[in-house]
């Protein structure tokens, strides 16, 4: 079963790092993955959200720096020590395969802390304002996936790895939304 996963996600891995190659990919997503990218989104976040809700709205940047730091802690310090797996372009007899489009590191794979956190961010957003900007979801979760693609476009990460970082960062933001909706008793 593991063996036949592992197959399965080098075979996807490799349909999207070489099968997917184009010269606009290879411009465009090695930006969208970097985190200095969306530097003035996350201060276009944190401004709106306190010149609209003012007291609150700081709460929720607080909320929103939390919900990041659980994702990104649990994801870089406890999930990824665990399970120990190389990023691709580092795993032995298969970096050969892989066409690097930026700097591999030398951290660990499984989960992706980008799609970690990236997909807290959209998720934790999404459940406050989904009532009030019609296409916010829409909107926040297809700018986290393709953060995620972007991982696997550029050589650093798995597909099972950005899944699994979505789905823990989705969880992360949702907890920690329904927390802050709770404790503040916030309405967009």
């Amino acid at each position: 079963m593991l063996e036949t996963l592992s197959n399965w996600d080098h075979q996807w891995f490799q349909a999207v790092n070489s099968g997917l190659s184009n010269v606009v990919f290879d411009w465009l997503l090695p930006i969208m993955r970097n985190k200095y990218t969306w530097i003035p989104l996350y201060i276009g976040i944190i401004f709106f959200a306190i010149k609209t809700y003012k007291s609150k709205g700081i709460y929720l940047v607080l909320f929103l720096a939390i919900t990041v730091g659980i994702a990104d802690y649990g994801s870089a310090s406890i999930i990824k020590p665990f399970y120990k797996r190389d990023r691709p372009c580092n795993e032995v007899g298969f970096k050969e395969k892989v066409v690097s489009r930026v700097h591999c590191g030398s951290g660990k794979s499984f989960p992706s802390t980008h799609a970690s956190d990236h997909f807290s961010i959209a998720v934790f957003l999404s459940m406050l304002f989904h009532r009030r900007f019609k296409y916010f979801t829409a909107i926040a979760l297809f700018w986290a996936a393709l953060i995620c693609f972007s991982q696997v476009y550029v050589g650093v990460h798995f597909p099972l790895d950005v899944t699994a970082g979505a789905i823990f960062g989705s969880l992360i933001g949702f907890l920690m939304a329904k927390l802050f909706v709770k404790s503040t008793s916030f309405k967009a």
